[in-house]
């Protein structure tokens, strides 16, 4: 299948099959993947967390909101995080980043104060969101990213040290109830001609 139609026939699923697993040999593929995400400067200021495990996903459920039967019954939930310890963050790309991004990240980014420095950590984690979207798209599995979760309670429940939950993804196969399906409710987007524009 091609990208368009992956594009045509994903969508945010409401609800999950809970008896039905991904894969251990889909789950490596889909951490790879978010290994390789792409990020400015290749900066990598991020962390994902996958949890499959029962309890771990109660817990989490219950600091999710509206959101809390998604992570029960899907297959796994992927925790996004972003570095937010600055100090780290630059220790880290002197280890691994050539010197001009390097220098990119000082004269461009620091040079503007820790508010924007920071949120340019979290925007970098915002471009996997897409890509593990995708990826999980073409893997044939259901996704539904999710903000609605209280990240300081997520920080809590996962010992996060240094980093800072941003969001959370839910992952698994839809449940045939499902009414959010695009063959039971039909996607709903603005004309093209209203958010693309050619010159």
């Amino acid at each position: 299948m091609n990208f368009l139609e992956l594009a045509k026939k994903r969508y945010t699923t409401k609800k999950y099959a809970s008896d039905c697993k991904i894969s251990d040999k889909e789950i490596e593929e889909l951490k790879e993947i978010l290994q390789l995400s792409p990020s400015s400067i290749n900066s990598q200021p991020w962390k994902f967390i996958f949890v499959s495990d029962h309890d771990m996903k109660q817990k989490l459920a219950i600091a999710s909101s509206f959101n809390g039967e998604k992570i029960n019954d899907a297959s796994h939930v992927v925790v996004f995080s972003a570095l937010d310890n600055i100090e780290l963050f630059e220790k880290q790309i002197k280890e691994y980043l050539p010197e001009g991004n390097i220098n990119y990240y000082f004269t461009n980014v620091k040079a503007k104060g820790e508010a924007f420095t920071k949120s340019w950590l979290q925007h970098q984690v915002y471009l996997s969101l897409g890509y593990f979207l995708s990826a999980c798209a073409s893997l044939g599995i259901d996704s539904t990213p999710m903000e609605g979760i209280l990240n300081e309670e997520f920080d809590e429940i996962l010992e996060l040290k240094d980093y800072k939950t941003l969001f959370a993804v839910a992952i698994g196969y839809r449940n045939p109830e499902d009414t959010n399906q695009p063959n039971i409710t039909s996607k709903q987007r603005l004309p093209i001609d209203q958010v693309i524009q050619s010159i």
